[in-house]
């Protein structure tokens, strides 16, 4: 009669889950910034960081947080 709570997620898998939430925070951060109007044209919505750096860093926190998700527990033997 035990009351033993068993966690989905162990300390490893929060880990990653934590650096993929920041990995996409990052790469959505990095997306924005001013864009154009009618009446005003950016070039900056071009740049290199918006549209090939912060997409991939994104990409690479979902798969982090993917991975988290699926790594198993480590059993502990005696």
């Amino acid at each position: 009669m035990y009351n033993v709570m068993i966690s989905l997620f162990d300390k490893r898998n929060y880990g990653w889950m934590g650096i993929g939430y920041v990995l996409v925070l990052s790469g959505f951060l990095l997306m924005c910034g001013p864009g154009s109007t009618d009446s005003f044209y950016n070039p900056d919505i071009f740049s290199f960081r918006r549209i090939g750096i912060a997409p991939f860093i994104a990409l690479s926190g979902f798969i982090a947080i993917l991975v988290g998700i699926c790594l198993p527990h480590k059993e502990s033997r005696p």
